[in-house]
């Protein structure tokens, strides 16, 4: 399951090399919404990820407004989603920006970590 995500958050890309707290395996679809226990619903995520994200399976497109299925790293493809503007993670499609509301990915105490990282030299893509 850790090589999958490479050492990294599958939903934000933090490296787990630098993480606080171990790394959990996220229930892509929740298992109060009859999500499996098995290898094509997990993701391993870092804690304030999976803590955001819960149980939920959609989020608000904050530039559409629309209800949008989020993120699922077992069915779509990071990159065609995500990329690093610096510290801040961009979303370049309706999930993309829909998860990073959800997950508070760009929160301003995460954004100041990753930009600390940044500085250090470690890379977050």
């Amino acid at each position: 399951m850790r090589d999958r995500g490479a050492g990294r958050c599958e939903y934000c890309h933090f490296p787990e090399s630098v993480a606080e707290l171990p790394f959990q395996l996220d229930h892509i679809i929740a298992l109060k919404h009859q999500g499996p226990t098995h290898e094509t619903n997990l993701a391993l995520a870092c804690y304030p990820c999976n803590s955001a994200k819960g149980p939920n399976i959609a989020g608000v497109d904050p530039v559409s407004g629309g209800i949008i299925p989020l993120f699922h790293p077992r069915q779509d493809v990071w990159q065609e989603h995500f990329e690093w503007q610096g510290a801040w993670l961009f979303g370049k499609t309706p999930k993309a920006r829909a998860t990073i509301q959800v997950l508070g990915i760009n929160d301003a105490e995460a954004v100041a970590l990753r930009e600390s990282l940044l500085e250090e030299g470690v890379r977050l893509d």
